[in-house]
């Protein structure tokens, strides 16, 4: 008779009990035991630390964290909705809600954490929500509907993601957070300010240093506002409680375990409880060093810690770094080692930009040692400076925090760090591990580092060597500079011929891929008039190889329908095109939205519609905003020295002209560019691809900035220019990016990949070291020449208008699964609502 294999029962299946299932596995423990899983949600372990992204149109499987297959093949069983209600230590058993015993060997418990919700008057109203599950996320997506306001307790990292989930949700939004300073556990005063700068400088309305006294209630029992501690009270209809959360340790109270003084279930160095056949991982054990880990990193810590003592072998958790990087609100925060300075004699070198939002202060020792740092609005230096805690960096801390442009040419990289160093604080990767290793996919399977949060990713593709293929992709052995001069120089017009003539031997002949025709498309339309192409992006061939939303000139949205942009030049417009778009949105039933460029966006609008939609706006004399294409967007402006007292120079002429002169150029990536009309710099010029900057003695030309994901403040290329060299420097830069820029690459990547940085750009485009200035102006000049808007030459051409419908086989239906609901005056997409018992709307 076979005896029956070993019994392990985890409790729990969030992030830390599937990498404890993991762990498991990979060193053959599910092969010797029968391993069974408790679960209370109803879907196996998903990403917590990226919830948030649910609101952005992630999916829950999407963020699943549990490969397809992963449990069969190990031979788990898996309990989804049936969680554990009791543990009988005397029997080793655990009963479910279900009612169902399962007997253990070894019981391991992570259960992880629950919000806190304060003790107060209205707390369990309807309109109270917490912030932790994707269930809490769709019951506060479904109330939200019918609010215009929302309010969040706590301004932590959770409660600020909170907060800019509701905003986008469309509620103005109110923080309230009873400390001084917004994620008083993380920053220090100074980081605290800089983030309250720029969240308010979002539209949220914040709070601090009060407390929530009671939440108020209407005749019905639903949210109507909340009173505050400083005697004063807002007007909420929905309130999001984020204060912090509890280790969930009442099952281990419930069965006689030792739990600490303020809670989490007390554990040994090597994760076992007061009774050594049950462990405690992630957010509900208290650690030997008495604290409760509510990061992933020490859980994913924890969970290997106990799956190598189930095996016999040694390892300890002892305690973990509490080091943290996140992006929250758009705003990347990072704080590292002793943060708040609080080691004995430590000194503070700080940068501090409070235009830009960016704060960064080092904490060092007197022997020049880095202890911590704290980095707000520009945490590009985190990868780095994390590793370096507690050894002496080999530059001087003050070049560490200044920002490019400002610093040495040369900063110190990540192949300065010692082997030691870690670069994954989530699975503990050192970085010889991740130098032993060729590709970022082969990093990611030996070692797991960059499956966690992915602050580490940029620093490991800087330690990993290049592609031994440098080539654009399968078709291609070139990169797309090469194709560039290829395109160029032998005045190829046809993707057909580039890939017959060009191409890797065994892809000649073939149709190419979707990396390498969008990207050959827009190299042809740059050089559309140099090499005989039509200018036209829908012509011919040229329509096959061009994204979703070029292939309809408009932006493809969430629920399938698209956006029209409509240029307007420098954000200015006359009172009778702005009655025109009013009049267009009212008549196609359009949702419209102001955007941060400066222009009117217009969304809802179905494929078969486009073409009447543009007709209206042509008549009245407007264009296309390129919105949809890897072209110029806007060129933003301030009112200038015609309105505004401080101006010093016309700030508005400047960007039409600038707009009007690079508009539909076809670029790696998309143009964004602004103009001031003083340094108080209202149209933030410095993050943009390219920006102006009026002084009283000409125009400053900054270039490689960037506000988006990962932010980057632009570099000086040349001063007080007159208008005429400044154009014309424009006209080189734009041009030798377009020539030397890999696919998808944004200016602020380019030029710091670029050798030699910024001195190089400038010799070439200021200086033409390379003789190649005459060449670029000669381009741009083409471009400028033969300039035709894509809206109107598509409305003049039957055949072109032959491709906008919904159905090819039904010319004038309309898409019956784009569907609309009203919502604040207007419409926005009815999508379904995904719930326990299927969708509804």
């Amino acid at each position: 008779m076979t005896e029956p294999l070993p019994a392990i029962v985890l409790i729990g299946h969030g992030m830390v009990g599937q990498r404890y299932l993991e762990a498991l596995a990979e060193r053959g423990a599910t092969a010797t035991h029968r391993v069974t899983v408790l679960c209370e949600e109803p879907r196996p372990a998903y990403d917590r630390v990226h919830l948030s992204s649910y609101f952005s149109g992630s999916s829950p499987e999407d963020l699943s964290l549990t490969p397809a297959g992963f449990m069969a093949e190990h031979g788990i069983e898996l309990h989804l909705g049936d969680p554990a209600e009791s543990v009988d230590r005397a029997a080793r058993t655990v009963t479910s809600r279900s009612g169902r015993v399962f007997p253990y060997d070894v019981l391991v418990l992570a259960t992880g954490s629950y919000p806190f919700v304060p003790p107060v008057p209205g707390k369990d109203a309807p309109g109270c929500f917490v912030y932790r599950t994707i269930e809490d996320l769709r019951a506060i997506e479904e109330y939200a509907r019918t609010c215009t306001t929302g309010a969040v307790v706590g301004g932590g990292l959770l409660g600020l993601e909170a907060a800019g989930a509701l905003q986008g949700l469309g509620l103005s939004t109110h923080i309230v957070e009873f400390a001084p300073r917004l994620m008083p556990v993380q920053v220090d005063e100074g980081g605290g300010a800089a983030l309250l700068r720029t969240i308010e400088g979002m539209g949220l309305t914040v709070h601090t240093g009060v407390g929530t006294q009671a939440v108020l209630t209407g005749d019905d029992g639903s949210v109507t506002g909340m009173s505050l501690s400083d005697g004063s009270a807002l007007d909420t209809e929905l309130v999001v409680f984020s204060a912090g959360v509890r280790p969930r340790d009442q099952l281990a109270r419930d069965c006689g375990l030792a739990v600490g003084e303020r809670g989490g279930i007390s554990v040994d160095a090597r994760c076992r409880t007061s009774d050594p056949r049950v462990y405690a991982i992630g957010e509900c054990a208290q650690a030997v060093d008495g604290r409760v880990y509510g990061l992933v990193g020490p859980g994913y810590e924890m969970a290997g810690t106990a799956a190598e003592d189930l095996l016999g072998r040694e390892r300890e958790f002892t305690g973990a770094d509490l080091s943290t990087k996140l992006k929250l609100l758009g705003v990347d925060v990072a704080s590292f080692g002793d943060a708040h300075g609080t080691a004995e004699g430590s000194l503070d070198v700080v940068w501090s930009d409070s235009r830009s939002g960016i704060y960064k202060k080092l904490v060092m020792s007197a022997e020049g040692v880095l202890l911590g740092g704290v980095l707000v609005g520009d945490a590009e230096a985190y990868g780095l400076l994390r590793p370096l805690t507690g050894s002496v960096p080999p530059v001087a801390p003050e070049q560490l925090v200044l920002p490019a442009g400002l610093g040495p040419a040369t900063q110190p990289g990540p192949s300065a760090l010692p082997d030691t160093a870690v670069i994954c604080s989530c699975h503990n990767v050192t970085k010889k591990a991740v130098t032993a290793c060729s590709t970022l996919p082969e990093v990611k399977k030996r070692t797991k580092a960059g499956t966690g949060c992915g602050g580490c990713l940029k620093v490991i593709g800087q330690l990993l060597p290049p592609a031994a293929d440098p080539g654009l992709c399968g078709c291609f052995a070139y990169t797309r500079a090469e194709l560039y001069e290829i395109v160029r120089t032998r005045r190829l017009a046809s993707y057909r011929e580039l890939l017959d003539g060009h191409g890797r031997p065994e892809a000649r002949g073939g149709e190419g891929c979707e990396v390498c025709k969008p990207a050959v498309g827009s190299i042809i339309a740059s050089l559309a008039p140099a090499v005989g192409a039509s200018g036209y992006v829908l012509d011919g061939e040229q329509a096959a190889l061009q994204d979703t939303n070029d292939h309809f000139l408009a932006n493809l949205q969430r629920n399938g329908s698209y956006s029209v942009v409509p240029r307007i030049p420098g954000g200015e417009i006359t009172p009778e095109k702005l009655i025109v778009i009013g009049e267009v949105a009212r008549d196609f039933g359009l949702y419209t939205k102001i955007t941060g460029g400066q222009r009117i966006d217009l969304f809802g609008a179905s494929v078969d519609q486009l073409p009447a939609i543009w007709a209206r706006l042509v008549d009245a004399g407007f264009e296309s905003g390129h919105a949809y294409g890897k072209a110029l967007r806007t060129v933003k402006s301030c009112v200038g020295q015609t309105w505004c007292r401080y101006g010093v120079q016309d700030s508005v002429r400047m960007a039409i002209d600038l707009e009007l002169r690079y508009r539909g150029l076809r670029a790696p990536h998309k143009l964004k560019s602004a103009v001031s009309g003083c340094t108080r710099e209202c149209a933030e010029a410095q993050s943009k691809d390219f920006g102006v900057i009026a002084t009283a003695n000409g125009w400053n030309l900054y270039v490689g900035g960037n506000g988006g994901a990962v932010p980057r403040h632009a570099d000086l290329l040349a001063q007080d220019l007159s208008e005429a060299e400044l154009v014309r420097l424009i006209d080189r830069f734009l041009m030798f990016y377009i020539r030397t820029a890999d696919r998808l690459e944004r200016t602020s990547v380019w030029l710091e990949r670029l050798e030699g940085g910024l001195d190089h750009l400038r010799d070439v485009v200021v200086h033409d070291s390379l003789g190649l200035c005459a060449e670029l102006e000669s381009l741009m000049a083409e471009h400028v020449a033969h300039y035709r808007d894509e809206w109107a030459e598509t409305l003049r051409d039957p055949e072109r208008l032959r491709r906008f419908v919904s159905f090819v086989n039904a010319p004038g239906a309309p898409d019956p699964t784009v569907r609309f609901v009203p919502e604040r005056g207007q419409v926005k997409p009815d999508l379904a609502v995904l719930t326990m018992g299927g969708p509804v709307r």
